[in-house]
């Protein structure tokens, strides 16, 4: 039921927010029309990987907003985009991304899935969906090279 619940509440959303974010335009372009993800397309320019999300993929990304990068302590986001901490920054950012295109009506309770940076991330529903205990705000926004899902914070990989 809960399944069913937050799948038709995904259905919804996703319909609702189809003309803010066109199907035309790569993940990349789709973050930075979206006008929430200011933090996420810096990050991903400073570590280098704009061609590489702008690419063929498919991609699956979970999209921190600005909101949740604010979450962080101080200092932190900007720590993670100087020059000398790029490795660093890289890692948390592919940490976020898992390779194909994964929907969330793909997810099930305890599922499992690699990520790029080679890390597991592990997706929960109870409550709603979460992908390592980040609630996933808005699900399966289309881009031409794969899947956005927004969630609330920021996630990272074990060290």
């Amino acid at each position: 039921m809960i399944r069913r619940t937050f799948l038709a509440l995904t259905a919804s959303v996703a319909m609702l927010s189809a003309p803010a974010f066109a199907q035309d335009k790569d993940i990349v372009d789709t973050a930075v029309g979206a006008g929430n993800f200011t933090t996420l397309v810096a990050a991903v320019q400073a570590a280098g990987l704009v061609e590489t999300l702008k690419g063929p993929g498919p991609f699956t990304v979970f999209a921190p907003t600005d909101a949740a990068f604010a979450a962080l302590p101080a200092g932190t986001v900007e720590d993670l985009l100087k020059p000398e901490n790029k490795d660093k920054l890289v890692a948390i950012l592919t940490y976020h991304v898992v390779p194909g295109k994964v929907m969330a009506a793909d997810l099930t309770e305890g599922m499992k899935a690699a990520s790029v940076q080679g890390g597991e991330l592990t997706f929960t529903l109870e409550g709603g969906a979460k992908v390592n205990g980040a609630v996933i705000s808005t699900a399966d926004i289309a881009a031409t090279n794969g899947v956005i899902h927004v969630i609330d914070s920021v996630i990272l990989p074990p060290m």
